[in-house]
């Protein structure tokens, strides 16, 4: 079987697209994939509430999978009940197990830990420039300043956020944690909803940024 095209950081086609990577993709990354979706959605406009995943918007493709993804199931309902917290759409959504295909055509793989991200890298494909924890990522957007990024309005929201890609990979070496712990999102799988709310909040934040540096549009407040 032929091996789907490359994509990474020097795509050529007119969509972006994002992979969120946890263990079982049935807490962490679908409540990182959902609000990512919700955030896009709240700043550039479209498409309406209920639409595929596949759908892109503004250009930006959404998805996740799990290193040890859970094939086929549902997510887990305290990640539903934290979705309908934001507001964000949680139905329809199917648990996906990590595959080469998915991180061959990622433009940018953000994971909830560190461990995630080594295994990542570890399937090759040039993943190492582009896959981040997603608090690693934050915390690198954070210092980039954003008039050194095209606009997104004459240059597109895609070619923006491969160009942020590129600037975050580029200060990784050089922007360290405070602390190992600092870049990671904990397992919230067979915890409370107190708990699971807790990781919403703190995944909610570190998105909040990221997705204002993607698309030059702040958060409708």
């Amino acid at each position: 079987m032929t091996a789907p095209e490359g994509r990474g950081i020097g795509g050529t086609d007119n969509t972006f697209r994002i992979l969120h990577v946890s263990t079982g993709n049935v807490c962490r990354s679908p409540i990182t994939e959902r609000l990512t979706r919700h955030a896009l959605s709240d700043r550039l406009g479209d498409p309406p509430p209920g639409y595929a995943g596949g759908t892109p918007i503004g250009g930006v493709i959404v998805e996740s999978a799990g290193t040890w993804g859970h094939e086929g199931a549902p997510m887990e309902a305290n990640a539903e009940l934290v979705l309908a917290d934001f507001g964000a759409d949680a139905s329809g959504f199917v648990g996906r197990e990590l595959l080469d295909e998915h991180v061959i055509r990622a433009d940018l793989v953000l994971t909830a830990t560190r461990d995630h991200r080594a295994q990542v890298i570890s399937m090759g494909h040039s993943a190492g420039l582009r896959t981040f924890t997603l608090k690693e990522f934050t915390r690198l957007v954070r210092a980039i300043d954003p008039a050194t990024l095209p606009d997104p309005m004459s240059d597109g929201v895609v070619d923006r956020a491969r160009a942020l890609v590129r600037a975050a990979a580029a200060l990784r070496g050089w922007l360290l944690a405070p602390t190992a712990e600092a870049d990671e999102v904990n397992d919230p799988y067979g915890a409370p909803i107190t708990f699971f709310r807790s990781i919403g909040d703190e995944i909610q934040q570190a998105l909040d940024p990221v997705v204002t540096a993607l698309t030059g549009v702040p958060t409708r407040r």
